[in-house]
């Protein structure tokens, strides 16, 4: 397989080498229509975008252009009383078919628009547009999507970025990083956490993606503590289409998807879909996915109103890897050891997996009330049922509310649990914008969500089962959590360069949990209640020096409650508080025509925060402890610079320090009893590296593109100790991206072959770990890391008709 590697980088270079000396004038030809109907717009000006060349359509809507050399390969199309369009192109094309909306229609982008920002809101903020996601959509999970994003450390339980994957931003554990699809929350109710495992392939139907880091603008959901994922599904292709995605991948990954698409017909509907599947063997030992999902589509578009129903739909079952691999193991050069199923004697468990499925459905609509006006309003329901399975030995009985079915029998047994997860979530969110001038605007919104969650567990098997019967669950918790909020938004502009923004919300928590639960593995009665009452301000100012140059400055407070685990596992008076974040943000960005540059300074100041301790639970989840006070300072340079028309580099860098004020570390003591405390002072905080640097170097010609990324993380410690014996090394990993696009096809639009090659100098690293430890016969220490794939590669083609 290697070798096949080499020979496609070898034919690569060998078309990049000609490309570049037989470079020829682009010509495109094609007609400009209106979209709903298909009729020409006759004198509609085509116009090679960022220079003066350019032509008017014909009676017939028909149009020919030669595109000067050197200059940018887009088209930027305007009619009078419709909506201006820009398409990119890469080589000569024939037949070309633009179609226009009327200003009237509203876009999709009012679903996304009142948790937004651009250039004029002072947040700090990074897009991904659809080209930029379908060239790095091989299969991965969204979070390597944003893996060359400042600031964002991604990681892989499988080692290979199928499964189960994370994502930190700014050193901010995914806990605190608010999700939302087309403005709907997607952020667990009760861990906060986004399990993307169970988006499989989302990102085929994900029309952009906007990453706000720091507490950003307000939004639905859980609070934003180290940055927000804003994802915008497709919008409904005005053209009919057809596509088929194939591709397979190093252990054993395949991928495959259909997409079809109706296009905008004469009533004003468009549809489409999708259906996927990806499998994986993982890197690490038997940690498989075998993950599908769908996506449905319809909207129906009137001259002010915008009907929008989407469905999707993913299932996974995966092999558990959360539990890392110990550091002697790894040490050994077993890099891809997998202990999950190991507690079965002989060979290990087979079903030892995670088998979980979420179905999402969302009604959106839109109405101008006004040119200036628009209110938007979307409902949505999320139902999610599984459960991981595992295999458990020596267990004791009484855990289980099993009793032996004779005097004398075992009370004690090998057996097999499954803990199940039963939610429902569902809601509406709202928002409405008005813009009196150019002077100000106003945007008011909010949202009302309900969780409403079943835990239970049952043993499927025992080697000796007493007195129970199938299916018995031993532990039985109901949560329920209500979450509304409302804010406010505006906007003023002191004149062309000077603006405003003021942003308030207010956000309030109740949280309900009964019933039989596992506390400390042990099975316990517990019934609580909280009510929580958060109020976010954010305000700042923006100052545009001209035309592509702005300085912004803001401040902002964000307040966030307890996850689950943190309320069950612990009484009222000993519960962790909630923690507030106080954010300032400050930034610069030039655009230079030719190159760019950005400096973007912050200061994020905890109270309370919780903090990671270097234990997970026995289900792979990290266990936090609030701190008085903590911060994250860091500065984010990036820039890039068009060396020649085909040759581009572009490059990011954060430099942070992240700091516990004070932090007590407590050890059980088995052989005294009782805990040894130790003291720290201006310790780093853990997971959260210093540096952080990505580059980017590309080509492009014609139908090829290469892309060389590098991505450095310097050294990460697992705990709050700032002790180097419990720390992740630095490591410098480079990808290979080449693509080639044929168009012109008489029997497809085109095809795409997209080979990315990660990991291209094999080195070997770990992304994530933790540990514990505890005195008992002296002290005792275990780190876990999560180590990555060496070499590895994933191949698709893409067929478009």
């Amino acid at each position: 397989m290697f070798q096949l590697i080499k020979s496609s980088l070898m034919v690569a270079i060998l078309i990049t080498m000609l490309s570049t000396f037989a470079a020829a004038q682009i010509q495109i030809s094609g007609k400009v229509l209106e979209a709903q109907t298909k009729e020409p717009l006759i004198g509609a000006t085509v116009l090679q975008t960022g220079t003066s060349n350019g032509v008017s359509t014909n009676t017939d809507g028909s149009f020919e252009i030669d595109l000067l050399d050197g200059e940018d390969r887009s088209l930027r199309i305007s009619f009078t009383g419709f909506k201006t369009k820009t398409v990119t192109v890469v080589r000569s094309q024939s037949g070309l078919q633009i179609l226009l909306l009327p200003d009237t229609y509203v876009s999709d982008e009012v679903l996304v628009e009142a948790t937004r920002v651009d250039e004029s809101i002072p947040v700090t903020f990074s897009n991904l547009d659809k080209e930029e996601i379908q060239k790095r959509n091989l299969g991965q999970d969204v979070p390597y999507l944003l893996n060359l994003t400042p600031s964002t450390v991604v990681t892989s339980d499988a080692g290979a970025g199928i499964g189960y994957t994370g994502i930190r931003i700014r050193g901010v554990d995914p806990a605190r990083i608010n999700v939302t699809i087309n403005g709907i929350p997607v952020n667990d109710a009760e861990s906060h956490s986004v399990f993307w495992v169970n988006l499989p392939d989302i990102a085929s139907s994900i029309d952009n993606i906007q990453v706000q880091r720091g507490v950003g603008t307000s939004t639905n959901g859980a609070a934003a503590f180290g940055g927000s994922i804003n994802l915008q599904t497709s919008s409904n292709s005005l053209d009919p289409y057809a596509e088929i995605n194939t591709g397979v991948g190093s252990f054993n990954t395949r991928k495959a998807n259909i997409q079809l698409g109706s296009g905008l017909m004469k009533n004003g509907w468009s549809f489409e879909g999708r259906l996927s599947q990806i499998t994986s063997d993982g890197f690490i030992d038997r940690a498989s996915s075998d993950l599908n999902s769908f996506y449905l589509s319809g909207s129906k578009r009137g001259k002010r109103s915008l009907l929008k129903a989407d469905i999707f739909s993913g299932d996974e079952v995966t092999y558990q890897a959360w539990y890392g691999v110990e550091e002697s193991v790894l040490e050994s050069g077993n890099r891809t050891f997998n202990e999950a199923g190991m507690e079965k004697s002989g060979s290990p468990y087979q079903n030892q997996v995670d088998d979980y499925g979420q179905d999402y459905y969302q009604l959106h609509y839109s109405y101008n009330l006004q040119d200036n006006w628009s209110l938007n309003t979307s409902l949505h329901y999320t139902k999610g049922a599984g459960y991981y399975e595992e295999y458990k030995g020596g267990e004791d009985l009484a855990d289980y509310g099993i009793t032996p079915a004779n005097p004398g029998d075992p009370t004690e047994s090998d057996l097999i649990r499954r803990r199940w997860l039963d939610n429902d979530f569902y809601g509406m969110v709202f928002s409405t914008k008005y813009t009196h001038s150019t002077s100000w605007n106003l945007t008011f919104g909010g949202g009302l969500n309900k969780y409403d969650g079943d835990h239970f567990g049952e043993v499927i098997w025992a080697r000796f089962a007493g007195n129970s019967e199938f299916e018995d669950r031993y532990y039985d918790n109901n949560a329920i959590k209500t979450d509304a909020n409302v804010y406010g938004k505006a906007q003023y502009f002191f004149n062309e360069n000077l603006s405003s923004y003021l942003d308030l919300q207010v956000r309030t928590i109740s949280y309900e949990f009964d019933g039989i639960d596992i506390q400390n593995n042990t099975v316990v009665d517990i019934r609580d209640t909280d009510n929580l009452t958060f109020f976010n301000p954010k305000f700042g100012l923006s100052y545009t020096v001209n035309d592509g140059n702005r300085l912004f400055a803001s401040f902002g407070i964000a307040s966030k409650e307890p996850t689950r685990d943190e309320y069950v596992e612990s009484s009222a008076a000993s519960r962790p508080d909630p923690e507030t974040l106080y954010n300032v943000e400050t930034g610069y960005r030039g655009d230079f025509g030719q190159f760019f540059v950005g400096a973007y300074g912050y200061a994020m100041l905890y109270e309370d925060q919780l903090v990671v301790t270097g234990q997970i639970n026995d289900v792979g989840g990290v266990v936090r402890e609030n701190v008085p006070n903590s911060s994250r300072l860091g500065i984010e340079l990036e820039g890039g610079v068009s060396i020649t028309s085909n040759f581009s580099w572009a490059a990011n860098a954060t430099f942070s320090r992240n700091k516990i004020e004070n932090y007590n570390e407590f050890i059980d003591d088995y052989d005294n009893g009782g805990q040894i405390e130790r003291n720290y002072s201006d310790t780093d905080i853990a997971l959260s590296p210093s540096i952080i640097a990505n580059s980017i170097l590309g080509f492009s010609e014609n139908g090829l593109t290469t892309e060389l990324t590098t991505k450095y993380v310097s050294k990460q410690y697992l705990d709050n100790t700032q002790n180097d014996a419990r720390s992740i090394d630095p490591y410098l990993v480079n990808d290979l991206r080449i693509s080639y696009a044929f168009t012109n096809l008489s029997f497809a639009k085109g095809i795409t072959a997209n080979l990315m090659i990660n990991n291209l100098l094999d080195e070997k690293y770990e992304t994530n770990g933790y540990t514990f430890g505890y005195v008992f016969g002296g002290e005792q220490r275990f780190n876990y890391y999560y180590p990555q794939a060496g070499r590895n590669f994933l191949l698709q083609v893409k067929w478009e008709f």
